[in-house]
């Protein structure tokens, strides 16, 4: 599988209405606008594997970047 094909599958099963229900579930469950920070080092290591997760669902939700988007930025 290639990855334009897997990106294609993430947006359509996470475009849907019950898609975008559930990435804003997993975005305020698993620490996206909050600190994964907890005395806890290992807590704070298992809360930014969460983190990254959804990190990358967003990401596969957006289109790539190209080379002449990031030399421009």
């Amino acid at each position: 599988m290639r990855i334009d094909d897997l990106r294609a599958a993430y947006k359509t099963a996470l475009s849907t209405e019950d898609g975008q229900m559930i990435m804003k579930d997993l975005q305020a469950r698993y620490h996206i606008n909050g600190s994964t920070f907890s005395i806890d080092p290992n807590e704070t290591a298992y809360r930014e594997g969460q983190r990254t997760v959804v990190l990358f669902l967003l990401s596969m939700l957006q289109e790539p970047r190209t080379r002449e988007d990031i030399v421009e930025t």
